[in-house]
């Protein structure tokens, strides 16, 4: 290697590129992650398109903002043994700000052959330095093979001062798998580089601005299923549009959807696109399924290879399965259905033999019955739905067949009836449930277990039909002892009683029955934890709650899917927990994109919860006709499913709304809708559903206290509200007590009664016990202004003398620590950028001038630069200062 000026692509390759604005901090990958932080080395390999080198630009950053030298190179295919030694040692002297580094053995090195042994010098060297550097090489499957290997040699005797941070593309062999499985080396794939919901939120804050739609952007990643350049593409397609939901609305049909199905299928071959389709009619493939779909000796290869250098396959599960991006699946479809009807059938024949030899009788029926083969379509589906319906919780899969089934196919299956039964009882098509029911307990023999087992399903109609009375009526007569001999069924029997515990109002017997049952597994396991969510959110325990309900939404997103009813509810239940510690951003985020799903299929107070939270979210942030269109939006959910207290907590919520800005004559108009409402005949009646109207009445008491205080009607306020705070204390309704019994505080204060502010310190301790941070505020602002004034401290403060003026401190620099420059160095370099002369530097610094000029001129050499301009720009292209503003 010659001590020559050095080629200027060689300059620009080891140039770190430069960092968009706009860029996303991905806060999952970040290098103080512990999983990041201890690893000498990193290796990041993925397809084109997953975000690579604004990873490694990120990293660069925050290295160097935590005292790190980093150097960087971008690799070439032409960069042989020699030239990466070149780039190796001149990125040491550009990112080190070493301008000497090498310069003792650099001219021994004239061929190739001696690239070898001048790695080893340069880690020797660098070794003996006192100098903690990072060398990330970005491309590294750029490299030709030899250069590769250097690479690897590299990787195998780092020096504990060096860590080594390569990107690659999935396709690139570097003969480290021993680093890899000693945990020397980390590998980062496609998994860890896709981005999730909160990621494509934050991206789009940044490209979208006021524009932000969360419906939109959760709709826009799931479509991209997170693979960062499809998403980053469509933001900004939607970004540079007038109107993002027409944007998004006429998406499918734009050649947006084809320029990103595009770069998905582009670059496969004819044979891999043959492979491909053949795999698209089932959900998820393995190499033996693929082999027998095929034909193909090589599928378990061809499959591996396609998975490690395209965006198009991602892992489904543990082991082997793979499944197809949603969007690539979509396009392989349809060119199997251009092909002519025997080929089609016979590809789906042979689907449905592999997948039903291996005990997957649900995805063997759909496939048989797109062969035509319709009996055995029938036998399977019999055979495994009611299994894949009580174990893994797939109402999806049921519902399709019931929309491809003729109803007397139905009616003749009596397993096939009952797994319908059990599928439409939970969501807004209980009605149908009950005819069902009806028709299996018509049969000839029918026995204790399958009474049993009826009273089940009809009472979980009940439950989303808000008919809490009717439950506990199906319920009761089975409490104590259950005819039922299936594990499950027990299992779903002990859910069904700690939900009858909660309706009477004991949320932590309802908890202790949970505890009681055996380990409940899969999907009964999701309602267990939904139901102990609920008693910990019924009583007010916001933290509880909230510890409980994200555990179990990861696992039910996992298992489920985002947009399944289980995690919708989920997520509405942990959204309300997380609005009362006043995290909104995270509430919305959990929303989004869920709420058609809440209000077609979730339970009634699922919906409630979804609606009200993004309302009071809405409110709180000053977008007061979204959060009524919510609320409208609720009131109609409550006509389309016949669930009246939808509707009346719906009047309840726009009430308070209103009170919050004084509109009395809004809220007694409201109230007469209410009243009218609650009069309604076709109501069920006080006498027989108790436990409906305890509930009703609740909200009905404290809409009419927040009517009152609208009006500055006191005294009516507290009558009102002390009915609410009753109605709260017989359900342990925690949450709904404190805020009852703080805005009849804050009006026995109004009517001039010290009990007042005896009430409101009781409970604003109870507040903050329970983590509700925002139940005050949302209630009304003149009680959390109230309630944050009687926080402070009513000892006056006794004047202080004023403090003598402290003596002035040396300039304190701006600039994070570095490796490359020395603490003085640094600080010289600070006030450089703020155009300070070196008479005014050595002033504010308290040294001489001519010190600062040794610092100055250590600078020029460090920074390679012949002006105080260019040293200023040098250092903001390293990253040593912050961008200009």
């Amino acid at each position: 290697m010659s001590s020559s000026s050095p080629a200027p692509d060689l300059l620009l390759r080891v140039t770190p590129p430069r960092v968009p604005r706009q860029l996303l901090t991905r806060s999952a990958l970040q290098m103080a992650a512990p999983r990041l932080r201890e690893r000498p080395g990193l290796l990041v390999q993925a397809p084109a398109g997953y975000g690579k080198t604004s990873l490694l630009a990120q990293w660069r950053l925050e290295l160097i903002a935590h005292g790190s030298a980093v150097a960087w190179l971008s690799a070439q295919s032409r960069d042989d043994e020699q030239r990466l030694l070149q780039g190796l040692t001149l990125a040491v002297r550009l990112g080190a700000s070493r301008p000497g580094f090498g310069q003792q053995w650099q001219d021994q090195i004239v061929a190739p052959t001696d690239a070898l042994e001048g790695v080893t010098r340069w880690l020797a060297e660098l070794a003996q330095a006192a100098l903690d550097l990072v060398l990330i090489v970005d491309e590294a499957d750029r490299l030709p093979p030899a250069s590769r290997a250097l690479l690897t040699y590299l990787l195998r005797n780092q020096p504990p001062n060096l860590r080594i941070v390569i990107a690659a593309r999935s396709d690139c062999e570097l003969d480290v798998d021993d680093l890899l499985s000693y945990g020397h080396l980390l590998r980062l794939g496609p998994l860890e580089l896709r981005f999730g919901l909160g990621e494509a939120l934050e991206l789009s804050r940044k490209l979208l601005g006021p524009a932000l739609d969360h419906d939109m952007v959760a709709r826009l990643h799931e479509l991209c299923e997170g693979w960062p350049l499809g998403l980053q593409l469509l933001l900004s397609a939607i970004a540079n549009g007038a109107d993002a939901r027409a944007a998004l609305s006429s998406l499918p049909g734009t050649g947006l959807r084809e320029q990103l199905l595009d770069l998905l299928l582009s670059k496969l071959d004819a044979e891999d696109q043959r492979f491909l389709e053949d795999g698209s009619i089932v959900d998820h493939l393995h190499p033996a399924l693929c082999q027998a779909l095929s034909g193909w000796p090589d599928a378990a290869e061809r499959l591996a290879r396609l998975s490690r250098d395209t965006p198009l396959l991602a892992s489904a599960e543990q082991g082997e399965w793979l499944r197809l991006h949603a969007l690539a699946r979509e396009r392989l479809r349809q060119r199997v259905s251009a092909r002519p009807p025997p080929e089609q059938a016979a590809l789906h024949a042979r689907a449905a033999a592999w997948l039903a030899q291996h005990g997957q009788l649900e995805a063997a029926a759909r496939q048989a019955w797109e062969a035509g083969e319709r009996e055995q379509a029938l036998d399977l589906a019999e055979r495994s739905l009611y299994e894949t319906l009580t174990r893994d919780g797939r109402q999806s899969a049921v519902r399709e067949w019931l929309e491809r089934l003729p109803p007397q196919a139905v009616e003749h299956r009596p397993r096939l009836q009952l797994a319908a039964a059990w599928t439409l009882a939970l969501s807004e098509r209980h009605v149908e449930a009950g005819r069902l029911v009806e028709g299996l307990l018509a049969r000839p023999g029918v026995d204790a277990a399958l009474r049993c087992e009826c009273a089940l399903v009809l009472s979980g109609a009940a439950v989303f039909a808000d008919l809490p009375d009717r439950f506990a009526a199906l319920h009761d007569p089975w409490d104590q002892q259950p005819p039922l001999q299936d594990p499950l069924l027990l299992q779903v029997h002990a859910n069904r009683s700690a939900f009858r515990r909660l309706l009477a109002g004991e949320p932590a017997l309802a908890r202790l029955r949970l505890q009681n049952q055996a380990g409940a597994s899969g999907y009964i396991a999701h309602w267990s934890d939904l139901i102990a969510a609920m008693s910990q959110l019924w009583e007010g325990q916001v933290a509880a709650a909230d510890t409980q309900l994200r555990a179990a939404l990861h696992r039910a997103e996992a298992e489920l899917g985002r947009r399944s009813p289980f995690a919708s509810m989920l997520a509405a239940l942990l959204a309300a927990t997380l609005w009362e510690q006043d995290h909104g951003t995270e509430a919305q985020a959990l929303l989004a994109n869920r709420l058609d799903v809440l209000e077609r299929s979730a339970l009634p107070e699922a919906v409630l919860l979804g609606f009200r939270t993004l309302a009071r979210i809405s409110s709180a942030e000053g977008s007061e006709p979204r959060a009524l269109s919510l609320l409208a939006a609720l009131d109609a959910v409550g006509q389309a499913r016949a669930l009246p207290r939808l509707r009346i907590a719906s009047l309840a919520e726009q009430v308070r709304l209103h009170a919050r800005r004084h509109r009395a004559e809004t809220c007694r108009a409201l109230l007469v809708d209410l009243d009218s409402l609650l009069a309604d005949p076709a109501l069920p009646s006080k006498a027989e559903s108790p436990l409906w109207w305890r509930g009703v009445d609740m909200l009905a008491a404290l809409a009419r206290g927040h009517a009152a205080i609208a009006a500055s009607d006191w005294r009516c306020a507290v009558l009102a509200l002390g009915e609410a705070v009753e109605g709260a204390q017989r359900l342990h309704l925690g949450r709904f007590r404190i805020e009852a019994q703080g805005l009849k505080a804050y009006a026995l204060d109004r009517c001039g009664e010290r009990a007042g502010r005896a009430l409101i310190a009781e409970t604003r301790d109870l507040a903050e016990a329970m983590g509700l941070r925002r139940v005050f505020a949302d209630a009304h602002p003149a009680l959390g202004d109230w309630v944050h004034e009687l926080a402070r401290p009513h000892e006056a403060v006794a004047a202080q003398p004023a403090a003598p003026a402290p003596a002035p401190q040396p300039v304190a620099s701006r600039l994070p620590p570095s490796m490359a420059l020395t603490p003085k160095e640094r600080e010289v370099l600070d006030l450089l950028a703020r155009n300070l002369s070196n008479k005014e530097i050595a002033l504010a610094l308290q040294v001489g001038e001519e010190t600062i000029k040794w610092h100055v001129k250590n600078l020029f050499a460090k920074l390679d630069a012949g002006t105080r301009k260019q040293v200023v720009a040098r250092a903001r292209i390293l990253g040593l200062l912050p961008p200009q503003e």
